[in-house]
């Protein structure tokens, strides 16, 4: 199914064709802002020409979605499962709540990406950026990966003001010459090894894979392993203890 959104088809109206399709897969051309769409979906292919507005892919449920442009705020808001490749920029709060699946993005992400990630048992979110973050990047964060490479980044550390506030679970690979100054003291870091390396090593093949990219211009850089610190005062807040 092939939908034209030009003339600023009303964004129910679009969901609502793509919602009642049989098609596996769905193409969007001259997309421009219209929200929500994918949300909640499963099993399809769903490619987007164009600018989807917030909340693309919100609850995912394994679908694929793929944008060969930007994409704005609150993209995979709380997706459980399935992929979301964009082919540009994405904007702030990417990730919230992310509890499975893959986001990849081969420029910059905005404000708090990855804001409350998190895991359960077999499900593991992932987030890969190919160049920088905006400040508050993993804040909160319960589980899952952030990886940023900053491609074509000047700046030493492709991440903004206050990374990893509040991180309590998870990780976030920095591929950079040095760390920020103003890590929290929830946070401690590490050059990754080898054993890091290999962990994400295929979800940097999917980046690469994706966009275009080579790996070995990826690993000319050295990458950096945050994760919370064994005396994190956040753990407390997010443990239940029984009795």
């Amino acid at each position: 199914m092939r939908i034209n959104a030009t003339n600023n088809l009303n964004f129910r109206v679009l969901n609502e064709q793509i919602r009642n399709t049989e098609d596996k897969n769905v193409i969007i051309d001259n997309c421009l802002g219209q929200r929500f769409i994918g949300s909640g979906m499963g099993q399809r292919k769903l490619t987007i020409n164009g600018t989807p507005g917030n909340a693309l892919g919100a609850y995912l449920n394994g679908a694929d979605i793929e944008v060969n442009g930007n994409a704005q705020d609150a993209t995979g808001d709380t997706m459980n499962n399935g992929s979301i490749v964009i082919h540009g920029n994405c904007g702030d709060a990417t990730g919230y709540g992310m509890r499975g699946g893959e986001i990849y993005i081969k420029g910059n992400v905005g404000f708090r990406a990855g804001i409350h990630m998190k895991a359960y048992q077999e499900n593991s979110p992932v987030m890969v950026v190919g160049g920088s973050a905006g400040s508050f990047l993993g804040e909160y964060q319960a589980g899952g990966t952030i990886i940023v490479l900053g491609l074509n980044e000047e700046a030493e550390a492709p991440v903004g003001a206050q990374c990893c506030t509040g991180m309590h679970g998870g990780c976030i690979f920095l591929r950079c010459d040095s760390l920020p100054e103003d890590l929290p003291a929830q946070v401690v870091s590490r050059k990754a090894t080898k054993y890091d390396l290999d962990h994400i090593d295929g979800y940097l093949e999917s980046f690469c894979e994706h966009f275009s990219v080579e790996k070995e211009q990826i690993l000319e850089k050295p990458f950096y392993v945050l994760e919370p610190n064994t005396n994190n005062p956040y753990h407390s807040i997010y443990t239940t203890y029984l009795s």
